[in-house]
């Protein structure tokens, strides 16, 4: 009854043993995937970097709004993927609302 448990025992082990070596992944086809992305566009490029700046400084005013870091952030996450289209659209609508909001704390109190 020993000896089976050893023979199953070391049968499993160089089971194991031999799976866990043959996955292996190549260092190119992780540049590979990388190169693909496209590149965003200028344009994309300073709407993304506008909308940045509008959101710090509305943020270091204490008037940031939610919408404002939501679309910041949706933007970002598309410059990620290489969409320039998805990143000027939400980094016009981040620019706006924390202009917006900077624009607000200037109105009169409604207290």
């Amino acid at each position: 009854m020993n000896k089976l448990f050893v023979i199953i025992a070391g049968v499993g082990a160089l089971i194991l043993a031999g799976c866990q070596s043959t996955a292996t992944v190549k260092p190119e086809a992780a540049k590979t995937s990388e190169a693909a992305k496209p590149a965003l566009s200028e344009e994309a490029k300073q709407a993304l970097a506008k909308a940045e700046a509008d959101t710090k400084e509305a943020k270091k005013q204490n008037c940031l709004w939610t919408t404002a870091a939501e679309a910041l952030k949706k933007a970002q996450e598309a410059a990620a993927k290489g969409d320039s289209n998805t990143v000027s659209k939400f980094s016009k609508v981040a620019s706006e609302h924390a202009l917006l909001g900077i624009g607000q704390k200037g109105y009169p109190s409604t207290k």
